[in-house]
């Protein structure tokens, strides 16, 4: 497997104003004290006590005890001044706590059929390494998927110019129907066995603790931890690319449901005994909007055959055609934009969240997200939601994934160090 290797010093640093998620105060109030007062200084990035007690919601004195226990055991350092919040008041500046990025290193890796790729993450949030390798359109089997993961685990390593001994954990993300608390496999597009339990193989082959989710649901954590929505306490992901996802925030917490599998948008029905989904049933919403159907409609109506094309390259040409004005190829456009404000106006409807980020490869087909696409999306809400929720796009690459895969890491790491189970309580 041939392996692109981006080297630490091309990186910029993703973090210099801290990641997770920006929590109200007492909104954590299940968690550790220490806990709490750790994650607040690391979502800050740079900040001194008494705005972490406030932050917090505990007295002065009780962050002083927490944050030297913290300095003590080398998770967080004094550096300088912080940027003070405006009611902070003046006074001779205090000094800054911030985490120490080295404390801890976690690595995240994305699987997808036509490429994986992994980062490696200090425990400040900042990437310091990552790789990419292409994957043929297949699926492959468990044995093959392991030694794809390791490869790619330990070509992020090299970029970081780290080893497997100072990894804390490995995230994983998965297309497909995914039981996290269990890091089992139902399903996966690109794996040929089902019910598999790959978080265990992995550890196993690695060496290392790993947490396995649904891709979907680590790009949102991306923009949990990383992106538009480290503020808001509840937004959905819709992604769009082999197959359609959709991640789902709840108060400030990724939302799997009782079973760990929910949020399973691309697979929700929009046309009775309709198109053939890839997950073997038919209808599905990914059936009418993911690449594959683009490609199948574009075979039928403008005569492409996949033999004589790959499916990119007609995915490619068909936008082409639609830009250039062929009616053919934009009314597979139109068509498919019509299934997906059908998707996004059900999503609407059922949790009435603030923001909508439609991410993935296939936010550069514009003719998806088309201003009518999302007027339809709207006609389509009940009355009640007239205005509709705030709508983005973002056409992230492929490395966002694999970052969001390392904050899952990054969460594991810290629970294990801070929460109720490390304190005993």
């Amino acid at each position: 497997m041939a392996v692109d290797v981006l080297l630490r010093r091309d990186l910029p640093n993703l973090a210099p104003t801290g990641c997770g998620p920006l929590t109200p105060p007492l909104s954590s109030s299940i968690k550790p004290l220490r806990q709490q007062v750790f994650e607040a200084i690391r979502a800050a990035g740079s900040i001194a006590r008494v705005d972490v007690a406030r932050k917090v919601g505990i007295s002065p004195g009780s962050v002083t005890a927490i944050t030297s226990e913290l300095i003590d055991t080398g998770l967080i350092r004094e550096t300088g001044s912080p940027q003070r919040d405006a009611e902070s008041g003046r006074g001779r500046p205090p000094v800054a706590l911030s985490v120490r990025p080295g404390a801890r290193f976690v690595a995240g890796i994305k699987l997808s059929s036509p490429s994986h790729s992994a980062v490696i993450v200090d425990f400040a949030g900042n990437r310091i390494g990552e790789a990419s390798a292409p994957r043929a359109h297949a699926r492959h089997s468990t044995a093959d998927i392991l030694t794809e993961t390791a490869d790619m685990l330990d070509a992020a390593l090299r970029a970081a110019r780290l080893g497997r001994d100072d990894l804390a954990a490995v995230g994983l993300g998965v297309p497909g129907f995914v039981d996290a608390d269990r890091g089992r496999i139902q399903w996966s597009p690109i794996m040929a066995d089902t019910d598999v339990p790959l978080a265990e193989m992995v550890a196993e082959r690695i060496g290392k603790p790993v947490s396995v989710d649904n891709d979907a649901n680590l790009l949102t954590m991306a923009e949990l931890w990383f992106g538009a929505g480290r503020a808001l306490p509840d937004f959905a992901v819709v992604t769009i690319e082999h197959g359609v996802g959709m991640g789902l925030v709840v108060n400030h917490e990724i939302y799997r449901g009782a079973g760990g599998m929910g949020m399973e948008l691309g697979h929700t029905k929009v046309h009775l005994d309709g198109a053939l989904c890839r997950c073997g049933q038919r209808g599905c919403l990914e059936a009418y909007v993911a690449d594959y159907a683009l490609v199948r409609e574009a075979s039928t109506a403008l005569n492409w055959t996949s033999a004589e094309r790959e499916p990119q390259i007609i995915l490619e040409s068909l936008f082409s055609h639609a830009k250039a004005g062929n009616a053919a190829a934009r009314s597979i456009f139109h068509r498919a934009g019509r299934f997906l404000a059908l998707g996004l106006a059900n999503v609407v409807t059922l949790f009435d969240p603030g923001l909508i980020i439609l991410s993935g490869a296939r936010m550069r087909y514009d003719y998806l997200y088309a201003r009518d696409v999302l007027a339809e999306m709207t006609s389509l809400s009940p009355a009640t939601h007239a205005k509709g929720p705030r709508v983005e796009t973002h056409a992230w690459g492929d490395m966002i994934w694999a970052q969001g895969a390392a904050a899952l890491a990054l969460a594991a790491v810290t629970d294990d160090l801070l929460g109720a189970q490390a304190t005993g309580k």
